[in-house]
């Protein structure tokens, strides 16, 4: 089992994978490598799983999603028992026993993060392959080498300690995961892209930002002028952008311009008091009545 062990050599000598070894650290378990073909070592865990099988997954159950599964199935552990003997101590249930153990186990502070790295290169289309399918990431990391995080049922690639990108994780083949945000600073240096790009295909923009696209009509100019106000998320977040459509639309101006105004007071910052007319706006360079400074335009003229 690969993700278990690097290396089987003679007896039980192995090389342990070095994220099963951390795994292990963390719940401070010290692993024991059974010897190659000798199934009476394994202490009956194969017997175990097939007990468990029978007693809680037959006959055979659906679930919507992992997260439903989990939760019945803690439901029917906790049940199973409190209804059924402890093996030894007959007069305690499963679940009196645990109680009475409970103050002397080590306290778990947090969850293992556990997941699969592997080093992957970005294409030139901010893309990486990961098995057998296609997730983009942040344009900035085109032709790149990333890092690759697989969880069970996510990925995250990981750029140095930036992480650029997050996606759910495909069991099929040949898909390609497009997250249209990771091609803003593509877009914004070719709008075009925006009308034939594969990455922008049925995407379902948030509200404001949709709103806004049907009010700016279609054309390449609208594009252009949509795709401003798009790029600004980069810079001043999603919800100014929102608030600043909203803004203006609701006051009538369907403008990438006005958008853009309302963006850049958005980022002036709050005044504690309000305006004082004789000291904010009094001017640094007050003019100098001089009149003494005709003469020497006059004197200038007489020379000429």
């Amino acid at each position: 089992m690969k993700t278990a062990v690097a290396a089987v050599f003679v007896g039980k000598e192995r090389v342990f994978n070095c994220r099963f070894l951390v795994m292990a650290d963390h719940y401070m378990v010290e692993p024991t490598a059974c010897t190659p073909a000798a199934g009476w070592e394994k202490g009956q865990v194969e017997n175990q799983v097939q007990t468990i099988r029978g007693r809680f997954f037959q006959p055979r159950l659906r679930f919507a999603s992992i997260e439903e599964l989990n939760g019945w199935l803690e439901a029917e552990c906790l049940r199973w028992a409190a209804l059924h003997p402890h093996p030894e101590q007959k007069e305690l249930t499963v679940a009196e026993a645990l109680e009475l153990e409970r103050p002397a186990l080590q306290p778990m502070l947090a969850p293992f993060d556990g997941f699969h790295e592997t080093a992957h290169a970005v294409t030139g289309t901010c893309l990486i392959s990961f098995d057998r399918n296609r997730y983009s990431v942040m344009a900035k990391a085109a032709r790149r080498a990333v890092q690759v995080r697989a969880y069970a049922d996510r990925i995250v690639v990981r750029l140095g300690d930036e992480v650029i990108a997050e996606h759910a994780r495909h069991f099929g083949r040949d898909r390609t995961i497009y997250d249209p945000w990771h091609y803003l600073p593509v877009l914004a240096n070719k709008p075009g892209a925006w009308r034939n790009g594969a990455p922008f295909q049925g995407w379902d923009l948030p509200p404001a930002l949709a709103r806004l696209r049907r009010k700016l009509g279609s054309g390449d100019e609208a594009d252009r002028r949509f795709v401003r106000v798009l790029a600004a998320v980069q810079t001043d977040g999603l919800d100014a952008v929102e608030a600043a459509i909203r803004e203006a639309l609701d006051a009538g101006a369907a403008s990438d311009e006005v958008i853009l105004n309302i963006l850049a007071r958005y980022r002036e910052p709050a005044t504690d008091r309000p305006l004082d007319v004789v000291v904010d706006l009094k001017l640094s360079h007050p003019p100098i009545a001089d009149c003494a400074r005709y003469d020497t335009v006059r004197g200038l003229d007489a020379a000429a």
